[in-house]
């Protein structure tokens, strides 16, 4: 886990589609930290990457801001977190993160920097992303796993 990957998207249909072929290299047990302003596309990108990864309704796919935890199943089973109305890291530990990792599920996390202390020496995928222009997104992809051939 060294690759580092930095891709423009020029829309959101791009962000999904860049999304969608991460979650379909996925194998299962791994994390992705999303990080960015709002407006950045996290949503989009996690999108993507529930429709690679064979969930079955990814057109349902939204940022779960107020029940903090979306699950989508698939080809694996797929947990979106979002830290963004987080206090503290034990609120982030209080929602059972270590159950939610194991070998066939992947666990998106949308603003990640508000816990990433909590994530310690775990390895993660981290993906932030950046306003390049209206719609286009800068997004650099780092700690990314040999198998996902960006």
């Amino acid at each position: 886990m060294n690759d580092t990957y930095s891709i423009v998207t020029e829309s959101p249909r791009e962000t999904i589609e860049l999304g969608y072929k991460i979650g379909s290299m996925l194998k299962g047990g791994e994390i992705i930290a999303l990080t960015g302003q709002l407006g950045a596309g996290k949503t989009h990108l996690i999108k993507g990457i529930a429709s690679g990864a064979g969930a079955e309704d990814s057109g349902s796919v939204n940022s779960p801001t107020f029940v903090i935890v979306n699950e989508y199943q698939g080809r694996l089973d797929i947990y979106h977190i979002d830290a963004y109305r987080l206090e503290s890291i034990a609120e982030f530990e209080v929602l059972g993160f270590d159950d939610f990792c194991y070998p066939n599920s992947v666990v998106v996390i949308e603003w990640a920097d508000k816990i990433e202390a909590a994530l310690g020496t775990i390895d993660y995928i981290k993906i932030e992303l950046q306003h390049e222009g209206q719609t286009s997104r800068k997004i650099n992809i780092s700690n990314c796993p040999e198998y996902i051939d960006l």
